[in-house]
């Protein structure tokens, strides 16, 4: 059986020139790429008041 993910996957098409300053970045705070991408989209929600808060 395999473990239902609340993730949803799809394609990103990105600059090669933007796509390694996110690696990058990501192994200066110890992250994967993928989870620096998401942190990145979540704080950028949240800032802008566009993330449903959680209970």
């Amino acid at each position: 059986m395999t473990k239902e993910s609340k993730n949803k996957s799809f394609v990103l098409r990105i600059e090669t020139e933007t796509m390694e300053a996110i690696e990058k970045w990501a192994a200066n705070e110890f992250r994967s790429t993928n989870g620096q991408i998401l942190y990145l989209l979540n704080e950028a929600l949240k800032k802008n008041g566009r993330l449903a808060k959680k209970k």
